[in-house]
C-alpha cells in the first residue's frame, strides 16, 4: 500500500470472473467512481475515484480490513498514474456499468426519484436486488428466497430484515444481467398459492457486506463466517450507504421469519398454520373475541362485513350475558391472525373495540327451535365471502383500515355525485373521490377520518346500486 497518494488505485490478484461492477462497488462507499480499466488476463484492474481524499481514505480503510471478492483476498494500492486515460471503445461496457451506477447513486436525490428507473436501464445495473414481501401470511425464509432466486444465476449474499413491518431481504446476484432476469420474472409473483408476493426492486447498493451467515444473513462465497447473534450487522461505509435505503432494526413486533431449512419445510409448517407472530402460537385458532363492542349498534353483519375484509367469516356469537363481546369464527388460523393485527384498537360506532384470539375452537350455532334474538349467525355458505378463490385478486389487496377506500363494480348509470350522497349519508364526511382513469367500475373516496370510512364499509359493502351491480368497498393504500 506504498506509494505517493492518488486517486486512481492499482487492484491485483482478482479472481477471474470478477465484473465491472463488483470492482466499482469497492469503491462506491468512499465516493464517486469516474474510471475503471480492467486488466482481465492479468486479472487486475484500475479504479479512479473523484478525489485523492476519498482515493486516502478506501486504501486506508481497505489497509485494515481486507477486500475480499468471491471469497478472495484481493489488494489495493496506489496507482503511478494520476488519472485513468482509457481508449473508449476498448471500454465501453465499463463505462455503461459506470453511468448505470453513477445514475443509481445520482437517484438517491428525493428529487430525481423517477430517473431511477429509466437510467437504470442502461446495460448493467446493481446486481443487488431489494425484495419486499406482501401478504405475509406464511414464513418465508432465506432459504426459500436462495431456492427461488438460484434459478437466475449465481446468488452471492443476502441479508433479511423486517422494516414497517414487513419481511423485507436484500440479494446479490454475481451478475447484474441475472438480477435484472430475476426482477422481470418474479416481481408481482405469489410464494405460495394467493400469498407472500415478491415486490422487488434494484437496490441503490451495488455490493453487500455480510458479516454473520445464519438465518438472517448469508455470504454463500465466505462459508467460514461466524454465525454472530442473530443481528446481521454492516460496517460503516456501507452502513452509511445503506441507512440512506433502509434500517435494519427489527420492529419488535413484526411478523419474524421462522428458520425453516427448506421450501418443502416452509410449505409443510405453512400448512399447519405457524404464522411467526411473537407471544401467539397461531396453530389453528380460528375464533375471536371482539370486547368494547357498542352494544346498542352492533349486529352479527355489521362484524360478519368488517371483519370480512381480512378472512371468510364463518359464524359470529354477541354473547347473550355480554352483549358489549361477540365470537367471530374465521376460515382458518391465518384469517384471525390478519383481521386481529388489522382491527384491534380501531373504533366501530364510537368505540374503540378489542380483538384477541380466543379460547374457544368453535362458535356453536343455538339449539334446533331456541330463539336467541338474532344473536348468532351463521355465514358458512354466504355468497359475499371474499377469499373462497384460491389465486383471488383480493389476497393483493388486503390493507389496514384508512380514511381511503376503494370502490368496484360501479354500473355506467353511477356518477361521483350519486356515490358522494351515498357515502356522506353513513354520517361523515366525503373528503374526496376519483374514478379510476382507464376504469370507472372503480374509483377511490376518501372520508375524513379512518372511524368514518370503517362506518362506510360496513353501511355500503354489497350494497345494491341497481342493474344488479353490487357495490364492493375495501380499504386502500393509495391516498387522493
Amino acid at each position: 500500500m506504498d506509494g505517493a497518494p492518488s486517486r486512481v488505485l492499482h487492484i491485483r490478484k482478482l479472481p477471474g470472473e470478477v465484473t465491472e461492477t463488483e470492482v466499482i462497488a469497492l469503491g462506491l462507499p468512499f465516493g464517486k467512481v469516474t474510471n475503471i480499466l480492467m486488466l482481465k488476463g492479468k486479472n487486475q484492474a484500475f479504479l479512479e475515484l473523484a478525489t485523492e481524499e476519498a482515493a486516502i481514505t478506501m486504501v486506508n480503510y481497505y489497509s485494515a480490513v481486507t477486500p475480499h471478492l468471491r471469497n478472495q483476498p484481493i489488494y489495493i494500492q496506489y496507482s503511478n498514474h494520476k488519472e485513468l486515460k482509457t481508449d473508449n471503445t476498448l471500454n465501453q461496457r465499463a463505462q455503461a456499468v459506470l453511468q448505470a451506477v453513477t445514475a443509481v447513486q445520482a437517484s438517491n436525490a428525493p428529487i430525481s426519484g423517477t430517473t431511477v428507473s429509466e437510467s437504470a436501464v442502461t446495460p448493467a445495473q446493481s446486481p443487488v436486488l431489494r425484495i419486499i414481501i406482501d401478504n405475509m401470511y406464511y414464513p418465508v425464509t432465506l432459504d426459500v428466497l436462495h431456492q427461488i432466486f438460484s434459478k437466475f444465476g449465481a446468488v452471492l449474499k443476502i441479508i433479511t430484515f423486517t422494516k414497517n413491518n414487513q419481511f423485507q431481504a436484500l440479494l446479490q446476484f454475481g451478475d447484474p444481467v441475472n438480477a435484472q432476469q430475476a426482477k422481470q420474472a418474479l416481481d408481482g409473483q405469489n410464494i405460495y398459492n394467493a400469498c407472500c408476493t415478491l415486490r422487488i426492486d434494484f437496490s441503490k447498493l451495488v455490493n453487500l457486506n455480510v458479516k454473520y451467515n445464519n438465518d438472517k444473513s448469508r455470504d454463500y462465497t465466505r462459508p467460514d463466517l461466524p454465525s454472530g447473534d442473530g443481528q446481521p450487522t454492516l460496517d460503516p461505509a456501507i452502513a452509511a450507504a445503506f441507512a440512506k435505503e433502509t434500517s435494519l432494526l427489527a420492529v419488535p413486533g413484526a411478523l419474524s421469519p421462522l428458520a425453516i431449512p427448506n421450501a418443502a419445510a416452509a410449505a409443510a409448517a405453512a400448512a399447519a398454520g405457524r404464522v411467526g407472530m411473537p407471544g401467539v402460537s397461531a396453530g389453528s385458532n380460528t375464533v375471536l373475541l371482539v370486547s368494547n363492542l357498542n352494544e346498542e349498534m352492533v349486529t352479527p353483519q355489521s362484524l360478519f362485513t368488517l371483519f370480512g375484509v381480512y378472512g371468510d367469516v364463518q359464524r359470529v356469537k354477541i354473547l347473550y350475558n355480554k352483549k358489549d363481546s361477540a365470537l367471530i369464527q374465521m376460515a382458518d388460523g391465518n384469517q384471525s391472525q390478519l383481521a386481529m393485527s388489522h382491527l384491534n384498537g380501531q373504533k366501530m360506532y364510537g368505540k374503540i373495540i378489542r380483538v384477541t384470539l380466543s379460547k374457544h375452537q368453535t362458535v356453536q350455532l343455538p339449539r334446533e327451535g331456541l330463539d336467541d334474538q338474532g344473536l348468532t349467525k351463521d355465514f358458512g355458505n354466504s355468497p359475499l365471502h371474499r377469499f373462497k378463490k384460491p389465486g383471488s385478486k383480493n389476497f393483493q389487496n388486503i390493507f389496514p383500515p384508512s380514511a381511503t377506500l376503494h370502490l368496484s363494480n360501479i354500473p355506467p348509470s353511477v356518477a361521483e355525485e350519486d356515490l358522494r350522497t351515498l357515502f356522506a349519508n353513513t354520517g361523515g364526511t366525503v373528503k374526496a373521490f376519483k374514478f379510476f382513469q382507464r376504469d370507472h367500475k372503480m374509483a377511490l373516496l376518501q372520508m375524513s377520518t379512518v372511524e368514518e370510512a370503517i362506518q362506510a364499509l360496513i353501511d355500503l359493502h354489497n350494497y345494491n346500486l341497481g342493474e344488479s351491480h353490487h357495490l364492493r368497498v375495501s380499504f386502500s393504500k393509495s391516498t387522493i
